[in-house]
């Protein structure tokens, strides 16, 4: 009796290798036992911080026999941490004998007196001591703009040259 060899059509077949390789690696495969998890802690502090930028105060021409005082107005940039309560004051500058109220500029031994202020109306000095003549403000987190306003009196007898001053702007946050 002759046997009568069956003919496959190659896709059973493969598909029949395929799923006995899949049940073999299972049988290979380490057996988990479960899982565990943890949690991880992600922190950070925001610091209190600040920078100020300041822009030169320039008077131009002061006419001493016009009569009339020179006005010049210049801004502070100040960028603070949002939230960052900060005090800006400004010193009498480096002028002999200057005080908050008569700042100096100099040209050699010569003196030209000016006076900063808070506001507009040049009423309020802008000085040094906290809680009495400097400006106190909230951090943003973004820039910020101060305006700083300058007056040169009239009738100064000042020889004519370029007078100048460097004045201190400090930010204490």
């Amino acid at each position: 009796m002759r046997r009568r060899r069956r003919r496959s059509n190659g896709v059973r077949e493969g598909a029949a290798a395929a799923a006995l390789l899949s049940a073999a690696y299972a049988l290979c495969a380490p057996a988990r036992a479960g899982t565990d998890t943890d949690a991880m802690a992600v922190t950070a502090t925001v610091v209190a911080s600040c920078d100020v930028a300041a822009n030169d105060l320039n008077f131009l021409n002061y006419d001493p026999v016009s009569g009339a005082p020179v006005d010049a107005s210049t801004t502070l940039e100040i960028t603070c941490t949002n939230g960052a309560a900060y005090v800006v004051a400004l010193d009498e500058g480096t002028g002999a004998g200057a005080t908050i109220a008569a700042r100096r500029m100099t040209s050699g031994a010569n003196t030209l007196v000016y006076s900063l202020y808070q506001d507009a109306a040049r009423t309020t000095l802008w000085g040094e001591t906290s809680g009495v003549d400097t400006v106190a403000g909230t951090g943003s987190g973004t820039q910020q703009t101060l305006t700083v306003y300058g007056r040169a009196p009239t009738a100064q007898t000042a020889p004519a040259g370029a007078y100048a001053d460097t004045v201190t702007v400090t930010v204490s946050y």
